[in-house]
């Protein structure tokens, strides 16, 4: 896959304004039963038990090496916990929990058709859905709202507002937002603006042969004051005792790249290109899990020769 040209208006929507991107295929989970967040809370990274209604949290779910099989937001809406993930990682989520889940009480219910989500983002996004307190809020913070006579969820990113809803309602709602200003944008478009920020995504920045602290998400989904879950050994011992032999960092390029492309250090192989944008602010630029031999600042060789500067993330003006 080659690197993505943002179209410039749709940069600008999700930057100055609002873009809105429909996000309904991403895997969707439920969980009910007294015991839903303490079986869990074995299960995942972060710190389930730790939530009350209307928040959230960010983890993974690791192999018990502490190698990722996928990462998921969890919503404590109340009465249930509500689980979304990459959709290649949706079912290693759901036979982990049917096969950990035995002897507690906690039931799973399938919700990837059953719920539509859409994704505002930008600045606007607040007041497009009628949710502009929730953006003072801490990032996974969701309320109940109606959004034009739509009954949704409102959750808080780090880019603006997702609003999840019965999929029934979801082109009602879309044309809700749009009629409050939002600007339809591609998937591309939302790629570019995730690489700036530097949050690498499952499935083509990350694999099952990464440790979280390798990607840099110890700080967004790794509790080290929870008790023991699948994987902590490692990850904890990374932690406390050694160094990652990678670090998820950007690439500055000299002109644009393929996904995959070998990363040289003067004669070595340091890595290989993830994500991969053409930024209307930034240039070319990309996301890569990259050895420690080739620290940030150096320059750095990709497959077919273009030159490219290794830069810490987020992307920052130079």
């Amino acid at each position: 896959m080659s690197s993505t040209q943002a179209p410039v208006f749709e940069y600008t929507a999700i930057t100055e304004t609002c873009g809105l991107l429909d996000r309904s295929d991403r895997g969707k989970l439920a969980l009910t039963g007294a015991d839903a967040k303490s079986f869990l809370q074995g299960q995942v990274s972060n710190d389930v038990e730790a939530l009350v209604s209307g928040s959230g949290c960010f983890a993974t779910f690791l192999t018990p090496k502490g190698k990722m099989l996928g990462d998921l937001r969890i919503l404590d809406v109340g009465d249930e916990l509500l689980l979304d993930t990459e959709r290649i990682a949706l079912q290693e989520l759901f036979n982990m929990i049917r096969r950990f889940s035995i002897g507690y009480d906690a039931e799973l219910h399938k919700r990837t058709r059953e719920r539509g989500l859409l994704s505002l983002i930008g600045p606007a996004s607040g007041s497009v859905a009628g949710a502009s307190e929730l953006l003072a809020s801490p990032e996974h913070a969701n309320a109940a709202l109606m959004v034009g006579g739509v009954g949704a969820r409102a959750i808080r990113t780090d880019v603006g507002i997702d609003l999840l809803c019965d999929s029934a309602v979801t082109e009602s709602l879309r044309a809700a937002v749009v009629e409050s200003g939002a600007v339809p944008v591609s998937d591309e478009v939302a790629e570019v603006l995730r690489v700036e920020r530097g949050r690498p995504r499952y499935g083509v920045d990350l694999d099952d042969t990464v440790i979280p602290q390798e990607a840099g998400l110890n700080e967004r989904a790794v509790s080290f004051t929870k008790g023991c879950y699948v994987g902590q050994e490692t990850v904890a011992r990374l932690y406390y005792r050694g160094k990652p032999n990678r670090h998820l960092r950007g690439l500055r390029l000299a002109g644009p790249v393929d996904r995959g492309a070998e990363i040289r250090f003067g004669d070595r192989i340091v890595g290989r290109v993830g994500s991969a944008v053409v930024s209307p602010r930034f240039g070319p630029i990309a996301l890569a899990l990259v050895r420690r031999e080739a620290p940030v600042g150096s320059e750095v060789t990709v497959d077919p020769g273009i030159s490219a500067q290794v830069a810490e993330l987020p992307f920052e003006a130079a």
